[in-house]
């Protein structure tokens, strides 16, 4: 069975989430992961995953910041603490997680999750040697790409399917730098909806958000992925888990989206003809609340991947 995972942004919002048919949750901190939806600090990690697991759902914690020498003290005690919490799966990118969690008594799983250098399943393989159960694709990947890994795959494949992307990163304070050089005080915030800030590509006529945070800078892509109406191939591949990002977007987009999907499931598991005659019905609820200047695309499924 496919797992749902999606970003929540609160505890709250984990309840309403469950409702809406979410299997597992990638909840934690900046400090330790990349781009996450919402901001768990410890005490909230605790209670949501208490909730989580209350519903017999799956919580995983994003582990796959990119760590310096000065970050490990650090880094080992929050993999001690996840531990003693007893999450689902820890996800990394750093093999320095791998080494503290292989320390531990009872080590919890790992999803492997490198961003852009998950491209061939050798790489999965290795990794799941070192005690990855999960390897999260890179987004670039198109469709034959994908489903090759998946068949010669040893660990599960996860695949994001709906959602931004990450086009670049850096771990330098771009924007605040740049307005301190041009004697301007401006405080970068990444939950401000009322000051979102956008790069705009003229040339292309694209929008491109952008924001900082512990991590550094980073600049999103113009177009929302959705393949809502796609899934086909990927369930009968039996794709181990797709995945929703909810960031930079609200909650209730996140709700909609979460339950269409669901839906999408659902229907493909019940019975292919009827989630054929019935997908492109799917994304309606959802166009409707997609903001205006972030069309739907489908990422690199059915294009070769440019780099």
């Amino acid at each position: 069975m496919t797992e749902l995972l999606v970003t929540p942004k609160s505890i709250s919002h984990i309840e309403t989430l469950i409702e809406k048919g979410a299997d597992a949750f990638v909840i934690g901190e900046q400090k330790f992961g990349l781009r996450l939806a919402g901001e768990f600090n410890r005490d909230q990690l605790v209670e949501a995953v208490q909730l989580i697991h209350d519903h017999g759902k799956k919580a995983y914690v994003a582990v796959n910041g990119i760590f310096h020498n000065y970050h490990l003290r650090a880094l080992e005690d929050y993999i001690a603490f996840l531990h003693e919490v007893r999450v689902d799966r820890i996800i990394f990118g750093d093999p320095a997680v791998v080494m503290y969690v292989k320390q531990q008594e009872d080590p919890i799983p790992l999803n492997w999750d490198a961003e852009t250098l998950v491209t061939n399943y050798f790489q999965s393989n290795y990794w799941g040697e070192k005690g990855a159960e999960r390897a999260v694709l890179a987004r670039e990947l198109n469709l034959d790409e994908i489903l090759n890994i998946k068949e010669h795959a040893n660990v599960e494949i996860e695949v994001q399917v709906h959602g931004m992307t990450c086009m670049f990163q850096s771990k330098r304070m771009l924007l605040g730098n740049y307005y301190t050089f041009q004697d301007r005080q401006m405080k970068i915030q990444r939950h401000n909806d009322d000051k979102d800030l956008l790069l705009y590509d003229e040339e292309r006529d694209n929008l491109y958000p952008v924001y900082e945070d512990y991590n550094g800078t980073h600049i999103m892509s113009p177009n929302d992925i959705c393949l809502i109406e796609e899934l086909d191939p990927l369930l009968e591949a039996g794709i181990d888990a797709i995945k929703i990002d909810g960031l930079l977007h609200t909650e209730e987009y996140i709700n909609v989206c979460t339950e269409q999907y669901r839906e999408a499931i659902d229907l493909f598991n019940e019975d292919p003809e009827a989630y054929e005659d019935e997908k492109f019905m799917l994304a309606d609820s959802i166009e409707e609340i997609q903001p205006d200047h972030r069309p739907f695309d489908e990422g690199f499924l059915f294009k070769q991947t440019v780099y």
